[in-house]
This record gives structure tokens, C-alpha cells and sequence, in this order.
């Protein structure tokens, strides 16, 4: 899109996300971190929940926006070679991110490479949502999201495991089975994986319900004032229908579960109208200018922060402590609170991305991956 085109508020909402990610990543100590920025033990939610799904939610958003014309004018070989491309490159990044080690050949051993990951994710939750949004209407995504949500609930409720009613444990669930059974332990994060291959299936709803709101974001029938109303009745009912499923088929990120799913892309689509009301209809934009310059370079960012990070880990400095553990250890000399220290550290990685983001952005250079 054109400068002059753009929604301001997808761009902000994507840099808030991606500067989340990277900040709940970045602890100074994962042993003193504030529930907040801690995943769920198993179910349940917290805002670092929300993260992620955020973040597929403006993948879907941003399909909208930049293949709607091409669908009008007719799909070409060349739009799903770049969709192609853009997936391998997501997933292969993925896997670099993965491997990445500072010990020749810089690379882990495949028989211990975990396969899944965030990229891995957003490249497989890309190309399928992109090719469906080319292909169908918006009534047929809409059947395909709630198939998605009402079948997986089916699988993971109802399919038994070695004989026994699946009880949706860390041990006992067909997500996990499933990549048991496929990845084997050693390609997978720990005894389960939060980015496993069933339940990337889920995942695709998430980016699926961002196409739809994209859809109304960008209908020209409906007005600003129009769209908000829509965006909050729709985000209500996404947070009511998925607090209610909860009873029956619990909030789980690691499995994405369908109530997870649609409390998720409830929040999302509240959190980006408030947006959407400050910026694109009140014009009130300069509160968002990090943020937009943060999204900029989005992908490129959040990889280089993964490398960075685990240079940190790894590098030793003079007095054997590793370059992470030397900067952590001067803040909490100063910041008698662990947690607060480990949230400043955590604080001072996102100022340092946002200044790469920042040149990056001065000199109009845009890494599209």
C-alpha cells in the first residue's frame, strides 16, 4: 500500500505486538519475572496469552489489505510465487533461529533440532490463509473458521488416547500424541510443544478472523463510526462465545484450543477498534509513531533480537559470566528487586531494537521477508 493509503492503527498494532514479543522474551532472569509477562502453566490466560494470537490476528489483517486488489483483478501465478517464497522464508528463518549456535558450523545437529516454532507458525498460518482469502468469499471463510473451531474441538474431546478419554493434560491430550508420534521428543520444545503441528490447524482460524475484520475495515459501504460498532459487537461476542466453550474445552495456548481461539481474537479486535477510534478517526497519531516504526521492520526485528539474544547467552566475558548474565547481574546492583530489575533489562532490549528499528526506518530501508 502507499504511504498515503495506509491504516495507521494495523501499523500500530502490529509494532505494539511485536514489541511485546520481544519484551516478554527478554527477561533479565526467567526466575524472577512477573506473572504478567509469564506464560499460563497450562490453562488458562494472561496477557503474554495474547501475544501471539495478536499477532496473527494483524497477519490476517494485513492479508486483507494487501491482496484484496489483486483478488479483484484477477490472481495471477506470480501473486502465489511471492506467497510461497514469503512462507519458505518465514519457515526457514524459523528453523535458523532454532539452530543457531556460536560453535562451528553455527548450527545444531538435526537429530536435536526443534522443528516447530513462532516462524514456523506464522510461514504454515500464511500461505494457507492467503491462498483461502484468494479463492473464496467471505461466507466461505467464515464456514471454514467455525469448521475449524467446532472440528478440532471434536478431535481433542472425543478421540480416545491408547483407550482412555483424553483429559487435555500435558500428558494426555492428541496434540501432543500426535507430535510424539511424528516429530519424536527430540524435535519438539519440551514434553509437549506450544507450536505443534495439530495445533497450528487452530492457529489458522486466529489469522482467518483477522481477514474477516479486514474485511469490514476496509468496506467502503460502512462508515468509521460503523466499523467501530462492529468491531466491539464482534469482539464481545468472540469473548462471550470462548469464556463460555471454556467450561467445556478450556483456555490453552499450547493447544490453541477453540475457546482460546475466540477469546483471543475477542481481545484482539476490542484492543485494535480502541486503536482504530484514537488514530485513524480522531487523527491522534504521535503517541503511535514507535510503534509504527517498530512494525516496519517487524519480522526482521524479532529475528535479530532471537540471534542477539542467544549471543548473549553464550558469550563468555572475563569473569566467565556470559555477556546476558554480567548486564543483569550491574542492573540488579542498582535495582535491589529482582523481578524489577529483570523487567528493567527487559525494558532496556526494547529501547535498544527500537533505535536498530529506528535507523532502519530513517533510511527507508524495509527488509520484506
Amino acid at each position: 500500500m502507499k504511504t498515503s493509503d495506509r491504516i495507521l492503527s494495523v501499523d500500530i498494532f502490529r509494532g505494539l505486538t511485536i514489541a511485546a514479543m520481544i519484551l516478554v522474551n527478554n527477561p533479565g532472569s526467567w526466575n524472577h519475572v512477573y506473572a504478567p509477562f509469564l506464560h499460563a502453566e497450562w490453562h488458562g490466560l494472561t496477557p503474554t496469552d495474547l501475544i501471539f494470537p495478536f499477532f496473527l490476528f494483524i497477519v490476517g489483517m494485513s492479508i486483507t489489505l494487501a491482496y484484496s486488489k489483486k483478488r479483484e483483478q484477477g490472481v495471477g501465478g506470480a501473486v502465489y510465487k511471492k506467497i510461497t517464497s514469503r512462507s519458505i522464508k518465514l519457515i526457514v528463518l524459523g528453523l535458523i533461529l532454532a539452530g543457531f549456535t556460536i560453535n562451528f558450523p553455527f548450527f545444531k545437529d538435526f537429530s536435536t533440532l526443534r522443528l516447530p516454532g513462532v516462524l514456523q507458525r506464522i510461514g504454515i498460518v500464511f500461505f494457507i490463509s492467503s491462498i483461502l482469502f484468494l479463492n473464496v468469499n467471505w461466507k466461505v471463510l467464515v464456514v471454514v473458521f467455525v469448521s475449524i473451531l467446532l472440528g478440532y474441538y471434536y478431535i481433542m474431546t472425543q478421540i480416545t488416547i491408547n483407550g482412555s478419554p483424553p483429559l487435555l493434560t500435558q500428558e494426555s491430550n492428541l496434540a501432543t500424541l500426535i507430535d510424539t508420534k511424528i516429530l519424536t521428543r527430540d524435535h519438539m520444545w519440551k514434553s509437549y510443544d506450544p507450536e505443534g503441528l495439530l495445533s497450528t490447524i487452530p492457529a489458522i482460524s486466529t489469522t482467518l478472523f483477522g481477514i474477516l475484520i479486514g474485511l469490514i475495515l476496509t468496506n467502503k459501504n460502512v462508515g468509521s463510526v460503523g466499523k467501530i460498532r462492529m468491531f466491539l459487537g464482534i469482539g464481545i461476542m468472540a469473548l462471550l462465545l470462548g469464556y463460555l466453550l471454556d467450561f467445556i474445552f478450556p483456555i490453552n495456548k499450547a493447544l490453541w484450543t477453540s475457546s482460546f481461539v475466540l477469546v483471543t481474537s475477542g481481545w484482539a479486535c476490542i484492543v485494535f477498534s480502541l486503536i482504530y477510534y484514537v488514530t485513524d478517526i480522531k487523527g491522534n497519531t504521535k503517541w503511535g509513531r514507535p510503534a509504527i516504526v517498530f512494525g516496519s521492520n517487524a519480522i526482521t526485528v524479532f529475528f535479530l533480537s532471537g540471534i542477539i539474544a542467544r549471543l548473549f547467552g553464550t558469550i563468555k566475558i572475563a569473569n566467565g559470566m556470559s555477556i546476558h548474565a554480567a548486564l543483569y547481574e550491574l542492573i540488579s546492583t542498582v535495582i535491589t528487586s529482582l523481578k524489577l530489575a529483570s523487567l528493567l533489562y527487559a525494558s532496556m532490549v526494547i529501547v535498544f531494537y527500537y533505535f536498530v528499528a529506528l535507523i532502519l526506518y530513517k533510511k527507508r530501508i524495509f527488509i520484506k521477508v
